[in-house]
């Protein structure tokens, strides 16, 4: 490490511990009133990964290192660990969980990396691949990861087209369901089912379904404002127009953003 990094790093914990000893709002947080704000954060640092902005990257990893050093502290003052125990543990683990940089195991491609990753973590003690997902991760993303696991230990289809005709069998399981039941338990079930082949067709095709679908949603919102705001220039009113209409300046939308 550089001693410009050493002495940026010191001067964070160092800030740390004034604001810790100083600052009632700093003295008064914990482990739990940390944890929500440390999820905001996250979910700042991706909105921030998906525009490309790279300066708010910068920003929000700032955020999210002061939340470690935090924790760390107050870990410290608990007498349970510190920021020392932190930095030599993930050291350690990735150390060990890389043998083939740091021992006499061969991985030429980062597939193997992954499995092997899986295969090491069951030695460590673990009862399950799927026990290193969170249980509070949202859907879409617990199912891709759980995928993701299942794949590294053999769990997987031989090709993409045995998934995408499982894709298509949950698909017509699901319309037979809509046709034919008023059970609306069976009906979620098949769609969950559908749901789960996508994302592991996606995974197959090497696609984030969680970027997919936030993209999609970041799509949406602009073409949905453009067309409120065209309207109300015009002066008319969203409620009283038809879909028809609205579809005018949707298109509109969907044209200016092949110039963009």
């Amino acid at each position: 490490m550089k001693e410009t990094e050493k002495a940026a790093f010191e001067r964070l914990l160092n800030i740390m511990d004034d604001l810790r000893q100083q600052c009632p709002w700093d003295r008064k947080q914990t482990l739990e009133s940390l944890r929500y704000l440390t999820i905001e954060e996250t979910y700042e640092l991706s909105d921030a990964i998906l525009e490309k902005d790279f300066s708010e990257i910068r920003k929000e990893l700032g955020d999210l290192m002061l939340h470690i050093v935090f924790y760390a502290k107050i870990g410290q003052e608990k007498e349970a660990f510190n920021i020392s125990d932190v930095l030599n543990g993930i050291s350690d683990k990735l150390i060990h969980r890389h043998p083939h940089i740091y021992g006499d195991v061969e991985a030429d491609d980062a597939k193997t990396v992954k499995d092997n990753w899986e295969k090491i973590k069951l030695k460590e003690g673990k009862k399950s691949v799927l026990d290193g997902v969170p249980k509070s991760l949202p859907a879409l993303v617990k199912a891709f990861r759980m995928q993701e696991k299942a794949s590294g230990v053999g769990f997987d289809w031989d090709n993409d087209n045995q998934v995408f005709e499982k894709v298509k069998e949950e698909l017509d399981e699901f319309e037979n369901e809509i046709k034919n039941s008023v059970d609306k338990e069976k009906k979620e079930k098949e769609f969950g089912d559908v749901l789960f082949a996508l994302i592991n067709y996606a995974r197959k095709m090497d696609i984030n379904p969680e970027d997919a679908l936030e993209r999609t949603n970041i799509k949406f919102i602009k073409r949905f404002k453009y067309l409120e705001n065209q309207i109300e220039n015009k002066g008319l009113s969203l409620q009283a127009m038809t879909l028809e209409e609205m579809d005018k300046y949707w298109d509109e939308a969907k044209e200016k953003e092949k110039y963009h």
